[in-house]
């Protein structure tokens, strides 16, 4: 069966949301809608609606028109089976002791890594995007520097790829994840049962810190959050309140250009940085707060 993509940008964050949700209320309702800031430094954000019937262009016109948005440009997309697609095109990823996969490769664990067993139709956060690969090489970096944090969070958690990574080599740890987005949560924790780690990660929905089981468990060791530029530096005064004196924090999500912009925001809440991952034009930082 068809299916078509509805697409457009706009500036200001409220309003891509406030779009978002006007969409869903179309007279034929799309599958689903996604509300994202462009990775590109731009400041835009983008709002797509994906329909099985071709959506109605006069009224993704005036929605476009009434939010400030630029025009929709509407697709038809290619009948693809994107499951088979993305087994094809995810091959494993090594990151450190971390080897990240999907169970059509679990042939290929080498008996002296740490798998990591991510669902091909899960492939948000796998490692294979430069972000969270940097996060696994910064968290392997700490470890070889002989840092055994106690208690993790992993904030934006995704498919929650980081904080299985910390639970898998630090058996005795507190680990807990979290998202934003009922969807990643519900991810997330089909993951920890595919990975025999469900009764060793806690996994909630949450914006930021904002659950009391994440207050319960702080301050925390060592912080995962590998989102974006804008998320994070608003993020920076919470992290700052919930990493433990001498704590650590990975952040990630970053472009090369804006990792300036993060710097400042997490040196005037009182981190120090530490090191630093470059792969694929992003950077993923590790941070220490003042002891």
């Amino acid at each position: 069966m068809p299916t078509y993509s509805a697409l457009t940008t706009l500036p200001d964050a409220a309003q891509a949301h406030a779009l978002g949700e006007a969409m869903e209320a179309m007279s034929a309702a799309p599958a689903g809608v996604g509300v994202f800031e462009l990775e590109d430094g731009s400041g835009l954000w983008e709002v797509g609606g994906y329909f099985t019937a071709p959506p109605d262009e006069v009224e993704l016109m005036l929605l476009a028109g009434a939010h400030g948005a630029r025009p929709f440009a509407v697709s038809e997309l290619p009948e693809i089976d994107w499951v088979a697609k993305v087994r094809r095109e995810l091959t494993p990823v090594e990151a450190g002791r971390f080897f990240v996969y999907g169970s059509h490769d679990a042939d290929k664990l080498p008996a002296d890594r740490v798998g990591l067993l991510i669902e091909a139709a899960m492939a948000f956060g796998t490692g294979h995007h430069g972000t969270t690969k940097g996060c696994l090489l910064a968290f392997e970096r700490l470890l070889g520097d002989g840092h055994a944090p106690v208690r993790i969070a992993d904030i934006g958690c995704g498919t929650a790829v980081l904080a299985m990574a910390a639970a898998h080599v630090l058996p005795t740890a507190e680990v807990i994840a979290s998202d934003i987005d009922a969807v990643a949560v519900d991810v997330a924790r089909a993951n920890l049962a595919a990975n025999r780690l469900a009764d060793r990660i806690a996994c909630v929905e949450a914006e930021g810190f904002a659950h009391p089981s994440l207050a319960a468990a702080a301050p925390f060791d060592l912080i995962f959050a590998n989102i974006l530029k804008a998320p994070l530096i608003a993020l920076a005064p919470d992290m700052a309140r919930h990493t433990a004196r001498g704590g650590h924090v990975i952040l990630s999500g970053v472009l090369e250009r804006q990792a300036d912009e993060l710097r400042a925001a997490y040196a005037a809440a009182g981190f120090t940085p530490l090191a630093e991952e470059h792969l694929e034009g992003w950077v993923s930082l590790t941070l220490r707060r003042a002891g």
